[in-house]
């Protein structure tokens, strides 16, 4: 079995960014990413630094190759099984595979669960969009339609406000406005149509055109916006024992500022941990958890190390 200081699971900027902070330390890592970021969907990513636009897999394709100039190693796949404990060491398989480390890094990301419309899935990350900082430019001055189907839906309505005159919230799940809510839409000038939606409607170039509402009338739309049910990818911290926490937004791996979980020798970082982490947060929520892997590996070397003889 071969073994690695840190074993880093989930390869997109969160886990790269942690692989690359112990790399630079001259830390044995191995991450493990199955392939599937969140954003593969999006032809661009917004609010990197430097990177403004750039495609999300090209920037996870420079940022592996980073990563192996350290000495990194990285392998595609899913894990089937992690066990162990910081106290015996951790054991990852996969594919018949096995490896051992003495930290676990979890950056395995989170599910965006929709509403199961037909054709949301479709535009999802193209004209079907979630947060106003990464596809508010984008959409700036369009028609765009916001599904009411929770208490986040109010809020995202506000947001894309600022980015376009033509806003209008579809009540598609009634409780999804309080009276509250109902006032804020008001003093924003938002009309508010109070019906489901059936189905999204895609014009003959596959652009998103209008949904279909539950009377059979069709609204006209360029943008939709929607709050996805948020889960972090956590299957794995379960089955060591981990217990997940809970936000308006969905569930997530608790974490304390350096990125350790309540399990010793588990870090997690990424959406894992932050369900509204951009890139670069996600990022540097990577990098934290990388250096206090560092520190841990150094204070138990430290621990390990016999008492100097006395004079």
């Amino acid at each position: 079995m071969e073994h690695y200081e840190a074993i880093v699971i989930g390869g997109g900027s969160a886990g790269l960014a942690a692989a690359i902070a112990l790399g630079r330390s001259r830390r044995t890592v191995l991450v493990i990413d199955e392939g599937k970021p969140r954003n593969a969907a999006a032809q661009h990513a917004h609010n990197i630094l430097g990177n403004e636009g750039i495609n999300p897999l090209d920037f996870l394709s420079r940022g592996r190759q980073e990563a192996m100039n350290y000495g990194v190693q990285i392998i595609e796949g899913a894990v089937d099984q992690l066990g162990g404990s910081m106290e015996t060491g951790f054991s990852v398989t996969m594919s018949g595979q096995a490896f051992s480390a003495d930290r676990i890094v979890l950056a395995t990301g989170l599910v965006d669960d929709l509403p199961p419309i037909p054709g949301l899935a479709r535009a999802w990350g193209d004209t079907a969009v979630h947060c106003a900082y990464c596809h508010g430019w984008e959409v700036r001055d369009q028609e765009i339609l916001v599904l009411g189907i929770g208490p986040m839906s109010t809020h995202q309505a506000m947001m894309f406000s600022q980015l376009s005159p033509s806003i209008t919230f579809i009540n598609h799940t009634p409780a999804a406005l309080n009276d509250e809510n109902r006032a804020t839409l008001a003093a924003l000038e938002i009309p508010v149509i109070e019906q489901s939606v059936q189905a999204i409607d895609f014009d003959a170039q596959g652009n998103l055109d209008s949904v279909t509402l539950a009377d059979g009338r069709k609204v006209n739309a360029q943008a939709l916006v929607v709050a996805s049910q948020m889960n972090a990818q956590a299957s794995l911290y379960l089955s060591l024992g981990g217990q997940l926490a809970e936000n308006p937004f969905g569930t997530f791996i608790q974490v304390n500022e350096m990125g350790a979980t309540a399990l010793p020798g588990v870090y997690a970082a990424g959406n894992a941990s932050n369900l509204g982490a951009m890139v670069m947060a996600a990022a540097a929520s990577g990098t934290v958890a990388g250096a206090a892997i560092n520190a841990d590996l150094l204070g138990s070397r430290l621990a390990k190390a016999p008492a100097p003889a006395k004079p």
